[in-house]
């Protein structure tokens, strides 16, 4: 027999549903996910783009009394869903706080919130440095954290951004409301991270749609840099449009998409060297159709949601299935036919084994990085750590991971950080140094992974979908190794 209230609680979510959003039915996995929450357990739910997560926060937040606060890494996608929020037929009242606003707005906004007006509240992860922000939200009735794109919160896959990891924190400073994390790709080992870091309580992972059946997957193998080159624009001069062309580096983008002029394609570049407000406008014209190919970085696609995508072309490899998956996961998702080949060659392996070996740090780096942190009276900004050291924010966010990983360093909601009392510095820099060779392995192993399946002679899918965790049995008749259409080609 189900718990009293079980019933009502389905009902109400059903109702809701259809009365606020418009929904006849819910999707698989979003009941259960806000049930789950309204039951008080934090949540993680790893779902394709497209299938509906947003709709899990929206329902959840009307049915719990208090302000739903989303993290977001995407100003765009932050403005979308406050007006998709504003379009529903509730009154309920939706925000945006990001580096964009002036003063005056954000301060309107923080008012709106500790009085008690706002239903949903979106910020960017930087925005909880601020300790203005961080105090406005201690004072509001916050009754759910939610942390999107949550595999941002892992250094052991793909998209990393540093302030996710600081989310625990913060999620205690509140006095640790309901949360909920929501992501498109995460392997068994990343959810458990993410479930760590964002310390999750009494915790339900709900995992749902990772097989792609319309999506075909091939890889063609290359002996020279020129024959693939060929190969691709010939690929994309036929194929069904729009596309993406995924490379490893700037250069590659930008010569490619000069290479795709050359024969009459409509085609962009696209990576992180260009100015935000050029990546803006290069982005619109790829979503509204204004041109039909995109040839980018890895910096392009997250918070992409273009349904008609025709194909997705690796010309470098990727540095892990973690991230070729969410980037083939770009196409086919109006569920029509989609293809997503990876242009091969063994030697590119080399690019990736370079980017992951960049930034090393050593026992030296991390002592450097603690007697900075020792010699602050408080908390110190990881900022101020930069200058103090002479190290890059980068290599000094890194240092602080390490260090806080093994309980050298303890960090404040606010982001500032402090030496654990009783601390031997010398002792902790070896053991973050330790820690961070074991992190580099684990980088390399990853593309060990990628390689083999670049390399890989039995069904693609059934690697790919049991590297995730999902227990799938080719053939799937839908890849070159195993689909009597396709077949592996090799170029010599």
């Amino acid at each position: 027999m189900p718990p009293q209230g079980t019933a009502s609680k389905h009902q109400n979510i059903a109702q809701t549903a259809r009365e606020s959003l418009g929904f006849e039915s819910l999707r698989p996995g979003q009941e259960e996910a806000v049930l789950a929450l309204l039951q008080g357990r934090d949540v993680l739910v790893v779902q394709p783009t497209g299938s509906g997560k947003s709709a899990i926060y929206q329902i959840a937040g009307l049915l719990i009394k208090g302000t739903t606060v989303v993290v977001s890494p995407l100003i765009a996608l932050q403005k979308d869903q406050v007006q998709s929020i504003a379009g529903q037929s509730h009154s309920a009242e939706a925000a945006v706080v990001n580096s964009t606003q002036r003063s005056a707005e954000t301060r309107e906004v923080l008012e709106k919130l500790t009085a008690g007006k706002l239903e949903y509240l979106f910020l960017a992860p930087e925005q909880l440095r601020r300790a203005e922000t961080l105090d406005k939200l201690r004072d509001a009735n916050i009754s759910l954290f939610v942390v999107d794109e949550a595999h941002c919160i892992s250094e052991w896959g793909h998209d990393f951004r540093p302030d996710y990891l600081k989310l625990g924190a913060v999620v205690e400073s509140l006095g640790h409301p309901t949360t909920l994390a929501l992501t498109a790709t995460a392997t068994p080992g990343i959810r458990t991270e993410i479930v760590e870091r964002l310390h999750m309580r009494n915790h339900k992972v709900i995992v749902h749609g990772f097989d792609r059946p319309n999506l075909s997957l091939r890889v063609d193998t290359f002996q020279s840099e020129d024959e693939k080159l060929e190969a691709l624009i010939r690929r994309v001069r036929w194929a069904d449009k729009p596309g993406i062309v995924y490379v490893a580096t700037r250069k590659n983008a930008e010569m490619i998409m000069h290479a795709l002029k050359q024969v009459a394609i409509d085609a962009l570049f696209y990576h992180a060297g260009l100015r935000a407000k050029e990546r803006h406008e290069i982005q619109e014209r790829f979503m509204s159709g204004s041109a039909d190919v995109i040839v980018a970085t890895n910096a392009f696609g997250m918070g992409i949601d273009k349904a008609d995508v025709r194909f997705v072309y690796h010309f470098d490899i990727s540095d892990s299935l973690d991230s070729y998956y969410q980037e083939i996961g770009r196409a086919g998702r109006d569920g029509l036919p989609a293809e997503a080949i990876l242009f091969y060659r063994s030697e590119n392996i080399g690019v990736r084994k370079f980017q992951a070996g960049a930034g090393k740090l050593e026992t030296a780096h991390f002592e450097k990085v603690a007697e900075a942190i020792d010699n602050e009276t408080g908390p110190a900004d990881p900022a101020q750590i930069a200058r103090q050291t002479d190290l890059s924010t980068r290599k000094v966010v890194s240092a602080l991971n390490r260090l806080e990983d093994t309980g050298a360093l303890e960090t404040a909601g606010d982001g500032g950080v402090q030496l654990t009392d009783g601390l031997d510095i010398a002792t902790a820099a070896r053991t973050a140094a330790d820690e961070q060779q074991r992190l580099k392995h684990a980088q390399r192993e990853r593309l060990l992974r990628m390689q083999e399946f670049a390399e890989l002679r039995t069904c693609r899918r059934e690697f790919l979908l049991n590297y995730f965790g999902d227990n799938y049995h080719g053939p799937c008749n839908n890849c070159d190794n195993d689909s009597p259409a396709g077949g592996r080609r090799e170029v010599s």
